[in-house]
């Protein structure tokens, strides 16, 4: 999920002419890659397990929103982002439910975010949920560096543990945004099941980020290490870094919703942890 400012018309030039991401397989992975979280020396020190009564907003203490169309956040998007419990809510079985919604030709969903509630340098940070899917639906679990709004995007970086173009409803990427390396010319790889989609049942999405490497699972397999070798550009993971959970309609990543494309979608969340 590419951020851009407000005012960032340049990045949405950019983002307009370069559509292509580069992918890796994963074919390079094998059994010795598969982790656990139990198998380290992890400290939990953030979690929302999304506990309390279905209709509810989120904890206002460790998440807010972004809120309109904002010009299409750079990527000609269609949804306006709201914080009404249509779009955003528990359901009151310890989950949070994104959902976008089509109304006539206009669609609203939610983007949710713990900028200035909660950022951390390094460690472990996962979801469990289930995605939605469709053309044009475009789900994403990332992160932006917390001082995007003093130096701008992408030098603030940017990492997204899971994005899907629901068209594809079996393949998710993770992506690194920087200087020199954004939106069409991003680092990325994909990760593919093979019978099965990511919509059907809860998948576990991470990263696990350290000083010189950032590594990216699905279930605890290791699919993509990007090390500061690896980067083109300046290597910008060196500060604390926010969280986000949104579903974005349209744009240039995932392409544009058809009549094929079914609604109300929903994002299912169990919960999102954050170990030290």
């Amino acid at each position: 999920m590419r951020y851009f400012s407000k005012n960032s018309i340049s990045n949405r030039r950019l983002a307009v002419c370069l559509l292509a991401v580069i992918s890796v397989s994963v074919s390079g992975c094998n059994e010795d890659d598969k982790q656990s979280v139990s198998g380290r020396n992890w400290d939990l020190v953030w979690s929302d397990e999304f506990d309390g009564a279905a209709g509810e907003l989120p904890d206002a203490s460790k998440w807010g929103f972004d809120l309109g169309n904002n010009g299409g956040w750079g990527n000609q998007e269609l949804e306006n982002y709201t914080n009404d419990p249509e779009n955003v809510s528990l359901d009151g079985n310890g989950n949070l439910v994104i959902t976008a919604i089509k109304a006539g030709n206009s669609y609203t969903s939610a983007r949710i975010k713990t900028q200035t509630l909660f950022s951390q340098k390094y460690g472990r940070f996962e979801a469990r949920l289930k995605t939605p899917y469709g053309p044009g639906i475009w789900p994403a679990f990332w992160m932006l560096g917390a001082n995007v709004g003093e130096v701008g995007w992408p030098q603030c970086g940017e990492i997204d543990i899971m994005e899907l173009k629901g068209q594809q409803p079996n393949i998710i990427h993770g992506t690194v945004h920087g200087p020199g390396y954004s939106a069409g010319g991003a680092i990325s790889s994909s990760y593919a099941l093979q019978n099965s989609r990511f919509d059907l049942e809860y998948h576990v999405f991470a990263v696990e980020w350290s000083e010189n490497k950032i590594d990216f699972f699905c279930d605890d397999f290791l699919y993509k290490r990007i090390t500061k070798s690896d980067v083109p550009g300046q290597w910008v993971y060196d500060h604390d870094f926010y969280m986000i959970l949104n579903i974005a309609v349209g744009g240039n990543y995932a392409g544009f919703p058809t009549s094929q494309t079914p609604f109300p979608q929903k994002m299912i969340v169990d919960y999102v942890k954050v170990y030290q």
